[in-house]
């Protein structure tokens, strides 16, 4: 697909801005899901104006990653373009890397008598993480000749970057996470899934034993749990594309990384939805494609906090109109994948999306939300086909064929 819209692609001075509220969708509760439950005039009266449907990140009945579901949005087929979360971490956290690299994303986490009682390490603040981070780039400077890089997130949130000597070849990431995705369990062994990673496996398997030593007497952030091992693909660039020049307004650094893999600018900012409209604000003139990512609806949703994700909906349709105030000629308003409060976790159903611009019919939901979406015109569609028709609605794509 990709390489048909490359052909097609006339430019003008439109302006696209596509927000994604991390983990939108939902599933009901007492009879209504999270959006059915929040007051959001202004979405509401946007999907009465816009066109509104439902789009699918990977495939029917398949729980998208954020990466996955990401990459789809941007128009790039998740299947094909399989892209670690280690990869996107340390890419927004500001780490070049090289084709010598293992790139691997980390939670602390609170361990007791050898089970997981927190994934999370109870989400510590983001100064203490920092300072952990500085203790054992300190303390772990190389593994078996293998430079050890740590690079601090948000929270609980961090990367390691495994640089080894040489070039590695092809599959020597393909390793096991050793998150156990919930509580109460054993964390995984480190097992390599190819015969090429067990070199990358036994450095990994050294690196939880020396995290360990040093933050072991932590009274929460006392264990290591390693995901996403990757390294980085050769992927084509957004503007190289669709002919935009794209800025990401994003505060978590994995959704950094990802917009810098594909060649978007992304600066490093921080504060929550009010200073990323800033932000918008501030760029506005300077580019075409813009990005934003509000990442607290998905975490709302991931804590099973119906209320919490309710109400931080809320608080973006209320900042909304500040968006609507600089008058894009596409609007995109959608989530990356469902993380519904009901299954404490991302999940595979479709994600209710709002399109606004001058060429849509509208008029077909009365509100914004998953039941209501169904009924717009856009249907259940493909995620990876969102980006064409904001193009073609910025009226961005010459006609195919005679």
């Amino acid at each position: 697909m990709q390489d048909i819209i490359k052909n097609l692609i006339q430019k003008n001075n439109s302006k696209i801005v596509f927000v994604v509220l991390d983990g939108l969708g939902g599933l009901p509760v007492h009879g209504k899901s999270e959006l059915e439950v929040a007051d959001i005039p202004n979405l509401d009266m946007l999907a009465q104006n816009s066109a509104c449907g439902l789009h699918t990140p990977v495939a029917h009945g398949i729980t998208p990653g954020s990466g996955p579901g990401h990459l789809g949005l941007f128009g790039y087929d998740p299947i094909e373009w399989q892209i670690g979360r280690g990869v996107l971490e340390a890419l927004g956290l500001g780490i070049e890397l090289k084709k010598t690299d293992v790139a691997i994303r980390c939670n602390y986490a609170t361990i007791e008598n050898g089970i997981i009682k927190d994934r999370r390490a109870g989400r510590i603040p983001t100064e203490e993480s920092r300072e952990i981070a500085e203790r054992l780039q300190e303390k772990i400077k190389k593994i078996d000749n293998v430079e050890v890089i740590f690079a601090p997130g948000m929270e609980h949130r961090f990367a390691v970057i495994l640089r080894f000597l040489e070039p590695l070849e092809k599959g020597s990431a393909q390793i096991m996470d050793t998150d156990p995705q919930k509580e109460g369990n054993p964390p995984v062994p480190v097992t390599p899934e190819t015969p090429q990673a067990d070199k990358v496996a036994k450095i990994a398997e050294k690196l939880i034993g020396a995290i360990t030593d040093v933050i072991k007497g932590q009274e929460k952030a006392n264990y290591v749990l390693l995901r996403g091992f990757s390294q980085a693909p050769d992927i084509p660039h957004f503007g190289d594309v669709y002919g935009l020049k794209p800025l990401a307004i994003a505060t978590y650094p994995m959704y950094r990384g990802l917009a810098k893999l594909i060649g978007m600018d992304a600066q490093a900012i921080t504060g929550d939805v009010k200073e990323e409209i800033e932000f918008l604000k501030q760029n506005y003139d300077k580019y075409d494609f813009f990005f934003l990512h509000v990442k607290k609806v998905d975490s709302y949703g991931e804590d099973g906090n119906f209320e919490g994700k309710v109400k931080e909906i809320e608080k973006f349709d209320h900042i909304l109109a500040q968006i609507l105030a600089l008058a894009p000629d596409v609007l995109v308003i959608t989530g990356d994948h469902s993380t519904p409060s009901l299954l404490k976790s991302h999940s595979w159903h479709p994600v209710p999306v709002i399109l606004k611009s001058p060429y849509v019919f509208g008029g077909l939901c009365r509100s914004f939300s998953e039941r209501e979406c169904v009924r717009g015109e856009l249907g259940i569609f493909p995620t990876v086909s969102l980006m064409p028709l904001a193009l073609a609605n910025a009226l961005r794509l010459k006609k195919f064929g005679a």
